[in-house]
């Protein structure tokens, strides 16, 4: 009876929704106490100052301030710096010293008769909070050698010897500035001493395989950008471990490559193909991304045929002379080869001489030595090295060579660049916290060995990003404000959508692209990245833009505009971004409240404050380290702590709304005492929150029957104020008309959370269980007579979430008629239906997603996009990562994946219709509940609509497919970036003429027979017998430098 359901939907259902509507109001505002705080705020506007924010002169002073910290740390580095170099003029080699040092790996270590063992003496250490609680020695630091190095080469002893004099200035350091973390001195022999001192465990198989000269920090202050063409011998002479050694050479000269670098790779035989055809005549940025792609290929190459290593030189000359995009300062040839069977003097004759701006570095893979004249001879005529291969474990030492030689011109002319890396994870603190690192490298400034260039390593320094972006108070940017940072190419520094780490069962990892997330995968509306080319050139400026910002996981989403003010921060190569949002960030409002009023208030037991906050410094001082923001507050105001610096704004800010919203104590109080536990069972937690990250709760049950324990609580981040984020309750309430409710599912017990916006100001609500408003609903349906129609509809409750998806059917409020039976997929039909109407469809995307795929699929992540994604390549550039390690067929990659979500049109108060479900026709009536962002649906219990299948809400993976032109031009198009401004390429005074390669002295028979009977440990590298360490006993071996060829 379609008349009887349109008089339903039009004389009933309007009163069934404002019945009920009015019931909730009425328990929703007595038990927040909304109306009172809406009194108490009223009583003190005519006292309350209002402060415009100024966007751009906000983002100067934080970059100001950042700059200072950043610089501190500058200086640090410097001062060990020059206490290195000092050391070193001063010291001798000596070949025969005997020392002992800490070794990070055997401190405290015992041995059967309950002695020390050797450089394992006892080492105090001790948890200190300001090093994630890690056990670590502040008076001494420690060295750390990887597996493959042995521990008293006479090389190590000498540095290590040498390196005792930054001891003094690594403590001294930390004593002027309190904040520093970790500092270090990773040598160029190998070793790594660290400060403060830690116990270094192995990994799983027993192996220590970080090594400080593979760092990031490390590479890039210890060269200048480099261009780089690897070519590689795929001939059939190749086959076998020869094919193998090469692989793992050119992987290890990816590794050394970061994103201020350029790269392609050739391969060679009967004739030359670039690995990557689409990457053919260019350099592309040596990103993650595109290293990973490049290895996935290397491990693809197959030998055969007849190698011809003219054309593949012509070919790379060629790319080198014609760069217009990359590095565009060192530019080198890496060729890697069993043998040439000539010179190529004309290729270099008429391509690099005589000026030899390409250095030529190369590889000799195997034992064979015929064709080792010709071979170092292409190195020795082009400012290269050579180096002979024979093993894998020769692979890495031998390749770090070129970075030395590289780093000739600039120890020449002593210039000590400063270098700031991406955002990395602490893997020696064993830390999940992002962290950059502030590096310069160390020279020899001994007259001697001018001409030689010597790198004796490089000197650091972390710094937490979050310890920037404290810099940046999240109360002087309101609710949706935040800050964060990008690099010279573009990549997230820090940002509030940032997410490094995916779960592997239950351990968080870091994605491996998580230091690559380009600013565009964040700021994704930023469609023509003028944004990004503005920060990545340093620019200082204002950008506005409409938004759509994903909370709570994504289920939801804010429509926003947003006030973008950018600047630099001097001295380094990042940019800050500070984000204000149009109603929220523009204005702060000031109150003027005493000490001893607000003291008072501040002492009530439901108060606390956001312990993320620094509304005091409290991580300088080891007797402040343990208080709680709360208490470092009160004793700074009581007079306690004279020592202690606040932030005497946000004090303020904290004092005025602790007396303003001082009286909810009581009044929360007298409502709990005077409770109807009859009709008004269900009401759990009255809290409220300002801006300034104070909160107040108070609790009308006992805690142990509190549906959701975790809410207001640490376990549940997005309940409380952090360092990112205002709650979500507060986000979403603040974005909704003053004194309207709205309600959202907090848990999965049954456990309701509405929340009420009263003004921009303040945030108040009540945790409900939902059974009470399932009781309430059919008291309200019993008082305007909807009983006998409801016999023959089903009604249900949603959450319309005027900022969530829509298609969670929260609540069916069928209870007291049994005799009704209730067609949940009819009924999910009809709320699709309503979706069109009442709702408009968003895509959002994810470009930070990880994504399932088959085991032995090999495609990964893709480069970046703009959105919509009209069309894109599928691109191949990383490896899957196993999820779950007993599961090979459960991988996971970075992907992009795009979901919809259906936002809620408020201006829409009711709609109604019919869905044609084939033999029938399902009506429904849908009204809007008034001060919430509820929904009340009612559609008849008759028609089957189970034809139909539900909107699908997953996320689902984007491909990008393109014919192979398309494709290729997407891969080849390079996303803006800001070179470094340093460069040190040549300098006239560098010897060219050491270029490795010395002859070497076979071991004689009987002696090499004596060594293997004695030295041979486990594959550690020991070698007191000889001058040098090495790897295996059949090596041949020369006073000062190893030649591997004759073994």
């Amino acid at each position: 009876c379609y008349l009887c359901f349109l008089l339903l939907a039009f004389f009933r259902v309007k009163s069934w929704a404002d019945a009920f509507g009015g019931e909730l109001y009425s328990i929703v505002t007595k038990y927040s106490g909304s109306l009172l705080l809406q009194k108490k705020y009223k009583d003190v506007e005519p006292t309350l100052k209002i402060k415009e924010v100024d966007g751009l002169e906000l983002v100067k002073k934080f970059s100001e301030q950042m700059e200072s910290m950043l610089r501190r740390k500058v200086e640090a580095v410097e001062r060990l710096v020059e206490a290195a170099e000092d050391a070193d003029l001063n010291h001798e080699y000596n070949s025969s010293l005997e020392f002992d040092y800490y070794n990070s790996l055997l401190i405290n270590d015992k041995d059967e008769n309950d002695n020390y063992v050797e450089l394992g003496d006892e080492f105090i250490l001790e948890p200190n909070e300001h090093f994630n609680n890690l056990l670590v020695n502040t008076t001494y630091s420690d060295i750390q050698l990887p597996t493959n190095v042995y521990n008293k080469d006479p090389a190590i002893l000498n540095g290590v010897y040498m390196s005792e004099a930054l001891n003094p200035i690594f403590v001294d350091n930390f004593e002027r500035d309190p904040t520093l973390t970790w500092q270090y001195f990773g040598s160029s022999t190998g070793f790594f001493r660290l400060y403060p001192g830690i116990k270094w465990l192995p990994d799983e198989n027993g192996v220590i395989s970080f090594d400080c000269r593979n760092r990031g920090w490390y590479i890039q202050a210890a060269t200048s950008p480099k261009d780089i063409v690897i070519i590689v011998d795929v001939s059939g002479s190749m086959k076998g471990l020869r094919m193998t050694i090469a692989k793992h050479t050119i992987v290890t000269i990816l590794d050394t490559l970061g994103e201020n670098d350029f790269v392609n790779i050739i391969a060679y035989n009967d004739y030359v193909h670039f690995i990557e055809p689409c990457f053919k005549g260019i350099l592309v940025q040596a990103d993650r991304d595109n290293r990973e792609h490049f290895k996935q290929l290397v491990d693809e190459l197959q030998a055969k045929g007849v190698g011809t290593v003219s054309k593949a030189l012509t070919e790379s000359f060629k790319i080198l002379r014609e760069v217009r995009v990359g590095g565009l300062c060192n530019q080198a040839i890496m060729l890697i080869t069993d043998g040439a069977v000539e010179d190529y003097e004309a290729v270099f004759e008429k391509y690099n001489w005589p000026d030899r701006r390409v250095r030529v570095f190369t590889y000799l893979i195997g034992r064979e030595v015929t064709f080792a004249p010709n071979v170092k001879w292409i190195a020795c005529n082009n400012k290269g090295y050579y180096t002979q291969i024979s093993t894998l474990a020769d692979v890495q030492e031998n390749v770090m060579e070129y970075l030395h030689v590289l780093s000739r011109p600039m120890v020449i002319n002593h210039d000590h660049d400063i270098i700031w890396t991406e955002a990395y994870m602490d893997s020696a603190a064993q830390s999940l916290l992002l962290m950059t690192t502030v590096a310069m490298p160390v020279f020899s400034k001994k007259n001697e060995t001018r001409s030689h260039g010597i790198l004796l390593g490089v000197v650091g320094s972390d710094v937490p990003l979050r310890e920037l972006l404290k810099l940046a108070p999240r109360y002087k940017l309101g609710v949706h404000g935040y800050a964060f940072l990008n690099t010279n190419n573009g990549y997230i520094l820090s940002h509030p959508d940032l997410r490094p780490l995916y779960k592997e069962g239950k351990k968080l990892k870091p994605k491996p692209n998580y230091n690559s997330v380009d600013l565009s995968e964040v700021e994704w509306e930023d469609q023509d990245e003028i944004l990004r080319s503005a920060m990545i050139n340093g620019e200082t400026g204002y950008l506005s833009m409409d938004v759509k910002v994903p909370v709570d996981k994504g289920k939801r989403v804010l429509f926003l505009t947003n006030d973008y003010f950018f600047t630099d921060i001097s001295g380094t190569p990042f940019s800050l971004g500070v984000v204000l949002s149009r109603g929220h960030g523009e204005y702060i409002l000031l109150g003027n409240t005493s000490v001893e009023e607000g003291l008072h208030d501040l002492l009530q037991p439901d108060l606390s404050l956001a312990n993320e906050w620094i509304y005091c410094i409290t991580d300088i001082d080891p007797d402040h380290r343990k208080l709680s923001q709360l208490e470092a507050v009160i004793r700074f105001l009581t007079g306690e702590e004279p020592d202690l610096e606040c932030d005497e704004e946000l004090v303020q800010e904290v004092l005025f709304d602790a007396v303003v919203t001082a009286p909810m104590e009581a009044y929360w109080t007298t409502l709990a005492l005077n409770m109807s536990l009859d009709t008004e069972a269900g009401v759990e937690m009255a809290f409220l929150g300002t801006r300034a990250g104070l909160m107040r709760s108070a609790l009308y049950v006992g805690s142990e029957k509190i549906s959701n324990k975790k809410f207001l609580t640490q376990k549940d981040k997005e309940s409380i104020f952090t360092m990112d984020h205002f709650p979500l309750w507060y986000r979403r309430a603040a974005e909704h008309p003053p004194g309207s409710f709205i309600y959202s599912i907090v848990s999965e017990d049954d456990s309701g959370n509405p929340s009420l916006s009263t003004e921009q100001k303040e945030t108040v609500g009540v945790q409900i269980k939902l059974d009470l408003l399932q009781r309430k609903f059919w008291m309200a349906m019993q008082q305007v007579g909807a009983s006998a129609i409801m016999q023959r509809h089903s009604l249900m409750l949603f959450i319309s979430k005027v900022d969530a998806v829509l298609h969670h059917i929260q609540w069916h409020f069928n209870e007291g008629f049994s005799d009704v039976s209730v067609p949940w997929v009819g009924a999910l039909l009809a709320f699709d239906c309503v979706l069109v109407v009442f709702c408009c469809r968003v895509t959002m995307y994810d470009y930070q997603a990880m994504c399932k795929v088959p085991y032995h699929h090999h495609s990964g992540a893709q480069p970046l996009l703009s959105v919509p994604p009209l069309c894109h390549s599928r691109v191949s550039l990383s490896r899957p990562l196993a999820a779950h390690k007993h599961k090979k067929h459960d991988m996971l990659q970075p992907c992009d994946t795009e979901y919809p979500v259906f936002v809620y049109e408020p201006a829409i108060k009711e709609t109604n219709g019919l869905i044609n479900c084939g033999d029938c026709q399902k009506m429904f009536v849908a009204q809007q509940i008034i001060s919430s962002n509820l929904l009340l649906l009612v559609t008849d219990t008759v028609c089957d609509c189970s034809i139909f299948p539900p909107v699908p809400m997953d996320a689902k993976e984007v491909k990008y497919i393109l014919p192979c032109k398309q494709g290729c031009r997407r891969m080849r198009s390079q996303k803006l970036r800001r070179r470094p401004d340093s460069c040190h390429a040549f300098h006239p005074e560098e010897n060219a003429q050491d270029c490795g390669g010395t002859a070497g002295i076979s071991v004689c028979p009987a002696l090499l027979l004596l060594w293997q009977g004695t030295q041979r440990c486990q594959g550690r590298r020991w070698g007191p017998l000889l001058e040098h360490p090495l790897w295996l006993p059949e090596v041949s071996f020369t006073p000062g430098r190893w030649d591997k060829e004759q073994g």
